[in-house]
Formats: C-alpha cells, structure tokens, sequence
C-alpha cells in the first residue's frame, strides 16, 4: 500500500483512478482476509485467464477458417504467447484492464443478452486506467455505426449512447492523465515529457525516439525488440512474437477487401478502432520497450485477431468460390450428358 500515500488510511480513501484503485480492490484480500501477495497473483492470473477465454470463444465462433504457418495452426496457438500470459498474470493494472476489455467486447458482441455485462466491465477499464476507458468506449460507437451485424433500431441508439457517454468523460479523462485538452499540442508536449524519462540514458532497454520519423516510430512499438534488441530472456521470447506480428501485417495489403471489413465480428471492429488511436499515443510517447510490450498487451492481440481474420475470410472466400465453379461445371455436364442422352 506504499504505491500511493495517504494519511490515516483507509478502505474507501485509496477509491480513485489508476494505481490507487488497485490499492482500493486489494485492500480487503490484504488488509483484512490477510492473503498473500502471491495469492493475490492467483486471483489477478485467474482473471488474465478468463480475458483470454473470451477472446478464444469469439474466434471459435465467428472466425470462418484456420490458417497454418509452417505447420502450425495459428488457433488456437496464438492464445499460447508468453507475453499475453507474462503480463496477465499479477497484481496490477495490466491483468486487471486485458480482462475488462476482453469481458467488454465479449458483451458487446451479444449486446442484447450482455449490454449489463458491458457497463460493469466498462466501469473497471476506466477505473483502471481512464485513457483505455476513453479510447474503448469511442472505439465502440464507432465500430456500432459501421457494423452490419446489429440492427438499425439498435444501432444508432447504442452508437448515441457510447459518443454521449465518451464526450461525459473526457473531462474526467483529463483530470486523470493531468491534461488542459485533448488538442495536438498538448499531446505532443505530453508524449515529449514521457519519452525524455523513459530514454537510454535514464533505462537500459529505452531507445531514443526523439529523432525518430512516424513509420520508424510504429515499427518500434508494434515490432520491436526483435533479435538485435534482445537483452534478456525476455526480450528474446517476445522477439518470436513481434516476430510473427511482423510476418502477418505483410499479408494485410493483399488480403484486405470490403467484404472482410463488413463481415469482420463487432468485437474485433471495436478492437482495431481502439487499437488505432492508442498505437499511434503510445508510439510517441514510449521509448522503453519494456513498457512498450506491457503496454501494448492489452490490445496487440486484437491487431493479431485481424490480420489472422483477413486471412482466414479470403482463404474461405476462395473456397466458397471453388465451390460454386464446381457446382456450375457439375451442372454444365450434367445438361451435356442428357443432351447426349436425348441425341441417341
């Protein structure tokens, strides 16, 4: 409970944003039942753990197809990355926000049944941290409007409610993340002051990238560290991963098409319109590839999940194709034969 000071502390005095709700959801396991902090990773690990579950029953349902490299099937082997376990997997902000995302976007996609599901899952992100919850909630009025998979009736209402309920909170966003705006030069002169403490001279594994272009700067956080970059075991392992998320964004180009977009499920949509603002906010403002890695975990495997989709929807498109030619070729014999059939 040292994270955060407070005088004559107690239960409802660590109830706030960030680290301090941490403290808040622990203080009775610790303060009270008297659990371990290795307990405490059990239970953080058991909730990584069903995040992970709503995301493996999503892709069971709604992807069309598997696809392999080198052998390998990528599903359910995606669902096996060490850093997608490595940082589920205790006390902290990052099992705690993989969960409540995964859970959102599980309910989301079964709005009619789950939408409660949603609003409580919504309740930790933003708790947890405010600028997921911010990014998430627009994510998914965004997704709601170009999604034909929810009827129109229901759509512009939730969209409606999603935009009213992002624009409410962005005050409070900014009270949490210490901002006046939202505008670019705020943000700027922010991602500068975070970079400049997470830089080489400061920790071991930050990269300078200050002097960075754009492109550079994406690359560094979507990919990187890679074998050149590895210091440690860690760093090794996860240069496997970055390694595959590398090889499967090549493929994006070649299999996108409108039809995957429109078929693409509600949960995934939502996913890589939140995925999108908050890359291009951290590549600016994370230097340090460690932070960079636990960072992105919380939504890296929804741009995996996509490039694996656009595969997977043209490998069966293609199939549903090659059936309908063969369908029309069987039909084409068929009026030959019995022509022939009728000749003699």
């Amino acid at each position: 409970m040292e994270q955060v000071k407070i005088a004559d502390p107690t239960w409802m005095k660590y109830f706030g944003e960030g680290t301090t709700f941490i403290l808040w959801l622990t203080y009775i396991p610790s303060k009270v039942l008297g659990l371990s902090y290795h307990t405490g990773n059990l239970l953080f690990g058991f909730l990584g753990f069903i995040g992970i579950r709503y995301i493996f029953l999503l892709v069971y349902k709604y992807f069309p197809t598997n696809h392999e490299i080198l052998g390998v099937p990528l599903f359910p082997t995606v669902f096996y990355l060490a850093n997608l376990h490595f940082w589920t997997s205790g006390v902290g902000k990052d099992a705690l926000a993989f969960w409540a995302i995964a859970w959102f976007l599980f309910s989301i996609q079964q709005y009619k049944e789950k939408w409660w599901q949603a609003s409580i899952a919504f309740f930790f992100i933003y708790m947890c941290r405010p600028h997921m919850g911010q990014a998430l909630i627009g994510g998914a009025a965004i997704a709601i409007l170009l999604g034909t998979d929810i009827k129109r009736v229901y759509k512009f209402g939730l969209a409606a409610l999603a935009l009213i309920g992002s624009i409410y909170m962005s005050s409070y966003t900014l009270d949490a993340l210490k901002l006046e705006s939202f505008d670019l030069e705020t943000l700027e002169a922010f991602s500068a002051s975070k970079s400049g403490n997470l830089n080489t001279s400061h920790v071991g594994s930050g990269v300078n990238i200050s002097s960075y272009s754009w492109p550079m700067k994406l690359f560094t956080y979507l990919f990187r560290p890679l074998f050149f970059d590895a210091h440690n075991i860690v760093s090794f392992i996860s240069s496997f991963e970055n390694l595959l998320y590398l090889w499967l964004s090549l493929f994006i180009y070649k299999n996108w098409s409108p039809e995957a977009l429109r078929d693409m499920p509600l949960f995934l949509k939502a996913g890589m319109v939140t995925f999108i603002p908050v890359t291009l906010a951290f590549m600016n403002a994370l230097s340090n590839l460690g932070i960079a890695m636990r960072m992105k975990n919380m939504l890296m495997i929804y741009f995996l999940l996509f490039c694996f989709y656009l595969i997977t929807h043209k490998k069966y498109t293609l199939y549903l194709r090659s059936l309908d030619r063969k369908k029309f070729f069987q039909r084409r014999q068929a009026i030959i034969d019995a022509k022939k059939k009728n000749a003699i």
